[in-house]
């Protein structure tokens, strides 16, 4: 069912799965943006656009998909790259011309802020990311990129340079009819607490961080 037909601010085009419902200035410490919401009819959650200059008609638009992370992003958790993957994104498209942030209201990868908790206590007691997600009856990454494609739709740019380490979300975005002309690595720095973190993001999940990138953060 589409979403009812309303004026959409800034003039960006309709989409018939999301519309924008509110924006406004967003000046920050990584540089001066506007902050867009979106409603939605693919799920029930709130997810924003942080997005830098006119995109609109443009090619080749920087942008990074962020899923919601509250011990990272809020709390400064050593647990993942989360917090450190966010702040590289603004500060990076801070400093273009263009460019979009999507914070995706998509906590533990999908399986929300309680399961994610309880994940991490199987973590604790020894097992991988991978394994404490299978262990809850959850897929490992139980995300979906379909709410992203639609609001990129929906701010009008034409193609995008992804910031990301995953495939899936490259895959994912590109079945959504979402063009993308070039991967753009996002590999952070590792410490004790998140390595075996991004080995098994890398070894189980797929994601394309070269082991001695990960050397390299840890020791340079």
């Amino acid at each position: 069912m589409a979403l009812p037909a309303i004026p959409l601010l800034g003039a960006y085009p309709a989409s018939p799965r999301v519309r924008i419902i509110a924006e406004a200035k967003l000046p920050s410490r990584f540089g001066d943006f506007s902050i867009v919401a979106f409603a939605n009819n693919i799920d029930p959650k709130e997810h924003v656009a942080v997005v830098r200059g006119n995109v609109r008609g443009r090619a080749d638009v920087p942008v990074r998909l962020h899923s919601e992370c509250l011990t990272g992003d809020v709390l400064g958790s050593c647990r993942c790259d989360c917090r450190d993957q966010l702040e590289a994104a603004l500060t990076y498209i801070g400093r273009q011309e263009r460019g979009i942030v999507l914070y995706l209201r998509q906590e533990g990868r999908g399986i929300g802020l309680v399961n994610k908790i309880r994940a991490y206590a199987l973590q604790d007691g020894g097992l991988d990311t991978v394994e404490a997600n299978h262990a809850l009856g959850f897929p490992d990454d139980a995300r979906d990129y379909t709410v992203a494609a639609e609001m990129l739709k929906a701010l009008g740019v034409k193609s995008i340079q992804l910031l990301s380490n995953n495939p899936r979300k490259v895959q994912g975005l590109r079945d959504n009819g979402i063009t993308i002309t070039r991967r753009v690595p996002h590999v952070q720095r590792v410490n004790e607490h998140n390595r075996r973190y991004l080995e098994t993001k890398a070894r189980k999940s797929g994601h394309l961080i070269e082991p001695d990138a990960l050397l390299l953060a840890a020791t340079g």
